[in-house]
């Protein structure tokens, strides 16, 4: 077995320390069954790998099946769901938060950047001498750009900007259903 696999396995170990070792030393033997049987089917260690998906992603798996199948009280049960709670609970306080602060922040400056550059080409080409304009603009630090090249520019901006919002809402929806789903599952 490859050192990569030792290593993801050591990685599963520790992600489930809260299970009794038994149980810790059964689930860790079925994933190494389950990587000899794919190393077996000749597949890459990539390929195993992407199958298998993360290690402390399949540990929590694992621990949401296993609270799941239990039914009624007891320690090991408690000492899963803290785990569980314990892996959600960091990354939500911290994936939670910066995505859903993200998300519109992206958006809304995808939005005002090009909206803003339009009144510095509107002010530009009519002479209008609208007030805090010439404040406007893109900072290159060695030249002026024309109001017409600021707006391109800020237009081209403003769609990543967008995409990057989009993209971050995508996410936080995403990690949503996976913690709900896991947490329904765990039917406490």
């Amino acid at each position: 077995m490859d050192t990569t696999f030792e290593k993801y396995l050591d990685t599963v170990d520790k992600s489930l320390k809260p299970l009794p070792t038994s149980e810790r030393v059964d689930i860790v033997k079925e994933i190494k069954s389950s990587i000899l049987e794919m190393e077996g089917d000749n597949l890459t260690t990539e390929q195993i790998l992407s199958r298998l998906g993360s290690p402390k992603d399949l540990a929590k798996a694992y621990l949401g099946d296993l609270l799941s199948k239990e039914s009624g009280f007891s320690w090991n049960r408690l000492l899963m769901v803290c785990a569980f709670y314990s892996g959600v609970g960091l990354t939500g306080m911290f994936v939670i938060p910066c995505l859903a602060i993200m998300a519109p922040v992206f958006i809304l400056c995808g939005i005002a950047s090009p909206v803003l550059m339009a009144v510095k080409l509107v002010d530009y080409i009519w002479h209008l001498g609208l007030p805090y304009v010439e404040n406007m603009g893109i900072f290159t630090g060695m030249m002026e750009l024309n109001p017409i090249a600021e707006f391109v520019i800020a237009l081209v901006v403003g769609v990543f900007l967008c995409l990057a919002g989009r993209g971050c809402w995508k996410l936080l929806v995403a990690y949503c259903k996976k913690v709900g789903k896991t947490k329904s599952d765990l039917s406490i």
